[in-house]
This record gives C-alpha cells, structure tokens and sequence, in this order.
C-alpha cells in the first residue's frame, strides 16, 4: 500500500478524531493590569449576548451558575466596570445584557487573538508536521 505524501496529524491518523484547525490551537490569556482574560471568559461574555443570561450563558457552555457568575464578577473586576447589566423584563422576568464596556472587551480580545493566530500560523504548520511523523 502506497503512503500520502500528505502529512497527518495525530489526530488525523486516528479514525473519528478531527484535526484542529491552526486557528483553533492558540486561545490566548492576556495578562493585564488587574488580571488575565481568559478564553473562557470571552466566551462567556458572547454567550450573555446571544442567550440574553448569565444563567442561560452558563448552561449552553457546560457552566455551574457559580462558575459563570464567578467569571463575570472576575471580569468586572478586571475591567473596573460593569460588562453585563440586567435589563428589566415582562412575564418571563428580565434578562442580562453587555455593556459597551463589555462588548469592547469581546472584541479587543478577539481581534487580538486573529492578529495571534495570523502571526503564529506558519509555525504552527511547521509543529503540526514535525509532531504527525
């Protein structure tokens, strides 16, 4: 049987498991002045905005209750502002919204992480070769 000439990944070389992506292999945390932003974080806080809670937020990422109001008071925290507020609701009760404080977060920490992963994906071609022999 005649091999590729492609390399595989690791991941590649075993059925049912998919490669990554290079732009999957790098989620930063930054390390700010009054703490780290993390990837999960960020995704948190995109998830508040399509799910419209923290509760609801929590539960679509695999979150305790805990775990996500922790994450948002850390967050905060950092930011030395609010990035969720609570929006007054009908029958159904209210729900939980970001702040422009927020929403900048989400997106600094996004067009960040592409400007990363643009930079790095040359080497990151290189380590998926070297390590799939």
């Amino acid at each position: 049987m005649a091999r590729s000439s492609r390399p595989q990944t690791a991941a590649a070389a075993r059925p049912g498991v998919r490669s990554p992506r290079i732009a999957e292999l790098i989620s930063p945390t930054i390390a700010l002045p009054g703490g780290r932003l993390c990837p999960e974080a960020v995704a948190l806080l995109e998830a508040i905005d399509r799910e419209g809670s923290i509760s609801g937020a929590g539960r679509a990422l695999g979150f305790s209750y805990k775990h996500a109001w922790d994450l948002v008071a850390l967050t905060n925290k950092l930011a030395h502002a609010r990035v969720v507020e609570a929006r007054a609701g009908g029958s159904r009760g209210g729900g939980t919204a970001l702040t422009s404080t927020g929403r900048h977060l989400v997106q600094d920490y996004r067009t960040l992480e592409r400007a990363i992963q643009r930079a790095a994906a040359p080497r990151l071609a290189t380590l998926a070769r070297r390590v799939a022999r």
